[in-house]
């Protein structure tokens, strides 16, 4: 998951409103959204190399979502972050509970940026270039690869689409954040950040939804959560050069429990 903006307590009905796009290796084997058989009420896609999730939901209404940390001067060693979704998502503990505990072996995960939610908090981690925890306030924010709320350009983007849905009273109609989630708009030099990647590389990720033959955009999520813990998750799935896999719609509460 590469961009992502989400909304907390921003909407009427939906306590958590999140969109966001995963950003991966078409050859990285990879199992669509679905309940997990050995995690009864979890719900997420997964890596079938580690084993985690980069976003998944519990019958509770709990959410967890990881990106990794676009910096060449961190390599990427340590353990997948993909299991610190997961694990969160298996176990019983509150948010800001999991984080607090996880805070003194973060940085022997790989580059990370963690988002954890309950059904009374929301709460992000990053381990690089040090060790930190947020508790998001109320509203609109984004995350890519690197901290909470940095304003790259197809975050800030992604973040203004999802305030005009908010704006314009919507309620079950995800299409506008899924059109968002599409654009495939590069950026101007200037408004793009230095990664250490070189500047071709860094514009064609500039997008929010990137086109490659072998790396680009595999999911694409929205996902609503109500302040008593049900509600919906959307998973279109894509493969090399944006070509279309399929789709999964899950009620969570109901068909995740």
């Amino acid at each position: 998951m590469c961009v992502v903006a989400f909304a907390w307590n921003g909407h009427p009905r939906w306590k958590l409103v999140l969109a966001g796009n995963r950003d991966e290796f078409h050859a990285r084997p990879t199992a669509a959204l679905a309940g997990w058989e050995d995690a009864p009420g979890v719900a997420a896609g997964r890596d079938l190399e580690a084993g985690g999730t980069w976003l998944g939901v519990d019958a509770r209404g709990r959410c967890a979502l990881v990106t990794n940390v676009r910096d060449p001067g961190h390599p990427q060693q340590g353990l997948s972050r993909g299991l610190l979704a997961s694990d969160y998502l298996r176990g019983g503990e509150g948010a800001l509970e999991y984080a607090r505990a996880l805070l003194p072996d973060a940085v022997g995960y790989r580059p990370f940026n963690l988002l954890l939610f309950d059904r009374q908090a929301g709460v992000w981690i990053g381990n690089r270039p040090q060790v930190r925890m947020a508790v998001p306030e109320d509203g609109v924010h984004v995350l890519s690869n690197a901290e909470l709320d940095t304003p790259w350009p197809k975050a800030t983007v992604l973040g203004t689409r999802l305030r005009a849905w908010l704006d314009a009273g919507h309620d079950d109609d995800f299409d506008p954040l899924f059109g968002a989630l599409a654009d495939d708009t590069r950026y101007a030099d200037a408004l793009l950040p230095d990664t250490g990647i070189g500047l071709e590389r860094e514009r064609w990720l500039s997008a929010a939804f990137i086109r490659g033959q072998d790396y680009g955009t595999r999911a694409s999520t929205v996902l609503a959560i109500g302040h008593d813990g049900s509600g919906t998750i959307i998973e279109r799935r894509w493969g090399p050069l944006g070509t279309a896999l399929g789709e999964t719609r899950l009620a969570i509460g109901a068909a995740t429990a």
